[in-house]
């Protein structure tokens, strides 16, 4: 079916089949990737990175994190405000293609502040993909199919991680920290290629065009999203999730080599295996049963996750006081199951509540909170944590007293989805 000539339908996702849809979501899936891949790969480049610059756990999270951040964040909120008038298809390929570009800089810096600003470009990059591609998504599927979509389009990161993790440490290990950044950066250029080609943009229709003067100001558009109590508990939950998912999850692999005694390659390998088992399962068993429970009731899409973020936080917990790889393998391959299985229906609640012509607003406007504080100040934090227990208890254990401590942010992040559940129904718009 093409743009031109495509009916009249009464909503956007009634024009693609169910085939088109699949093929759209492929896309996207790619993109997705590419772009969890190009964040992610510096987890397991951080031991090589600090053997050559002399680099501390503290300068690391600063890497990690701030220097990403920064621009990632900012630029997020006018980037979805133009997502949610422009043409999402344009934008999703050119922040592609900078973020792929900035990728291969990368593995050209000659110096620790050179490569932290080339962190800043893919940050800068990277604004402009996750809230234009869930708007696209939530056009191409009906609600009632909106959790799984997302589920699937979630599994991305999840991908993009497990090709950091394990093509990254094993590119890293044999051809050095450079040649890792330059695999994955470069083939971003013909992914941009295929997205530009291939994506479809709605509003290319005159029903779904998008009318300026009835948009609203980006001040209306804050203050009808956080009136909503659902949202608002919502960003609160996203802002503490991400604190500890980067703030402990980036130095995951440096845990492993520390601890247990592995290779780049090998933590790369087994952390991204398991990662990669886990999110296959959770992301598309957790949106599935996400959708199925609430044809009864949406409230739902925010329990489910307030629940299983809290329980969570024992199986970390132990995973990080585990004898052996084995044994840590087998408890993070629950945990994370657990965990993949929870985000899904988190974006579908959000979605759910923020209404049509705000989605890629709302996503952006917590992905802008979420990441300055967890992605800017978790790594920082987690390392100057780190830091300062090897002082007493040496590198190995002092990072895990610190990634102990930001597992905690469980608790608080399910109690706010929890939270969100009462209002669910109340503050639904679709």
């Amino acid at each position: 079916m093409s743009e031109a000539d495509a009916a009249s339908p009464a909503k956007p996702w009634d024009r693609y089949s169910p085939r088109e849809r699949n093929l759209l979501l492929v896309v996207l899936f790619l993109v997705g990737t590419s772009n969890f891949v190009d964040r992610n790969i510096i987890g397991v480049l951080l031991e090589p990175i600090k053997a050559e610059f002399g680099a501390s756990d503290t300068m690391l999270g600063l890497l990690s994190g701030l220097s990403f951040a920064v621009f990632y964040a900012t630029l997020g909120l006018p980037v979805a405000r133009w997502a949610d008038r422009g043409d999402r298809r344009f934008i999703i390929t050119l922040s592609l293609t900078v973020w792929s570009v900035m990728t291969a800089l990368c593995g050209m810096a000659q110096s620790f502040w050179q490569l932290a600003l080339a962190r800043v470009g893919v940050g800068a990059g990277e604004a402009g993909a996750i809230p234009p591609a869930q708007s696209l998504i939530a056009d191409y599927f009906p609600p009632d199919r909106r959790a799984r979509a997302i589920g699937i389009f979630m599994l991305s990161s999840m991908a993009g991680y497990i090709l950091g993790m394990a093509g990254g440490g094993w590119i890293a290990q044999n051809c050095g920290w450079r040649t890792a950044f330059l695999a994955v950066g470069l083939p971003g250029l013909a992914l941009a290629i295929l997205a530009r080609w291939i994506l479809k943009e709605p509003r290319h229709l005159p029903q779904f065009r998008v009318d300026p003067t009835a948009q609203e100001s980006i001040s209306d558009t804050c203050r009808a999203l956080f009136a909503k109590a659902a949202y608002c508990n919502i960003v609160w939950a996203m802002i503490i999730y991400y604190l500890m998912a980067y703030g402990a999850l980036i130095f995951t692999v440096p845990f492993v080599i520390r601890v247990h005694n592995l290779t780049v390659a090998e933590a790369g390998a087994i952390f991204g295996g398991v990662s990669a088992v886990g999110a296959v399962l959770g992301s598309i068993f957790g949106g599935s049963l996400a959708d199925r429970l609430a044809k009864r009731d949406m409230a739902v899409f925010a329990w489910l996750p307030g629940w299983g973020l809290i329980a969570a936080l024992p199986l970390y917990e132990a995973a990080l006081l585990a004898p052996s790889v084995t044994a840590m393998a087998a408890i993070l391959l629950v945990a994370s199951t657990l965990l993949a299985g929870v985000v899904p229906p988190i974006f579908a609640a959000l979605l759910s509540v923020c209404g049509s012509s705000r989605r890629a607003m709302a996503v952006a406007i917590v992905f802008f909170f979420a990441n300055l504080v967890g992605l800017g100040a978790g790594p920082v934090v987690a390392g100057a944590l780190s830091d300062y227990f090897a002082l007493a208890y040496g590198p190995a254990d002092g990072l895990r007293y610190a990634m102990m401590i930001m597992m905690c942010a469980f608790l608080p992040s399910g109690f706010f989805m929890l939270r969100a559940a009462r209002t669910m129904r109340a503050d639904a718009e679709d």
